[in-house]
């Protein structure tokens, strides 16, 4: 296991749930943050699906300094450089490349490359990360396919994301191969657009409430 994996994996058993956010105004970034933490959630992934995303992640790192906030959607190893810079505690990625493992092991920033298949496993394995994010985990097969991949590759551990919701998280927490699971039910685009930071705070608290088994 490379240093970035070995971070990763210690960062994550510290938050068996992590908000996935989609953020269209910078603006929002530090608040959210700061309803999140009051309701018991420290880690949080920006995902860079919007051009606000790393102004708002460079935000909470900036001005929330007990957030512990990761760049999402991290395709390119520019983008893991980027994300660096930005000040993110983390980064994390929907699949995987030569490239980026490569950067990524070659670096200090805790890394989570995405999986679907054994060869995508294989890959992360070969390029020594154990930590990886199971995308999009429902679509994919649920926790039939994790637990066939489980298999072959024994002493790797899993986010799933894509599917997660507050009603089958705890489904997928229970299964020992799992380490955190992702998912963008706490703070929904609608909700943080509207500024309805309450409604954010107590999804974010319920969703604290979950442990792994």
């Amino acid at each position: 296991m490379n240093r970035s994996s070995s971070k990763a994996r210690a960062l994550l058993a510290t938050a068996p749930v992590i908000p996935v956010i989609t953020i269209e105004r910078a603006a929002d970034a530090v608040p959210l943050a700061r309803a999140l933490i009051k309701g018991g959630l420290r880690v949080i992934e920006i995902t860079l699906r919007t051009e606000a995303a790393m102004a708002a992640a460079a935000a909470i790192a900036a001005e929330v300094p007990e957030a512990i906030v990761g760049i999402g959607t991290v395709l390119t190893a520019q983008d893991l450089a980027r994300a660096g810079k930005a000040g993110a505690a983390f980064a994390i990625s929907p699949g995987q490349s030569p490239e980026i493992l490569k950067a990524a092991a070659n670096g200090d920033l805790p890394y989570v490359p995405g999986i679907q298949t054994a060869s995508d496993l294989t890959s992360c394995v070969n390029a020594g990360f154990d930590v990886v994010k199971f995308f999009p985990a429902v679509p994919a097969g649920g926790l039939a396919a994790l637990n066939a991949l489980s298999g072959p590759f024994p002493g790797v551990s899993y986010c799933p994301t894509g599917g997660i919701s507050e009603a089958n998280a705890p489904e997928w927490l229970a299964n020992p191969k799992v380490i955190a699971v992702g998912g963008s039910w706490i703070a929904p685009p609608a909700d943080i657009k509207q500024g309805n930071w309450a409604a954010i705070e107590n999804r974010a608290r319920a969703a604290s409430q979950l442990r792994k088994a």
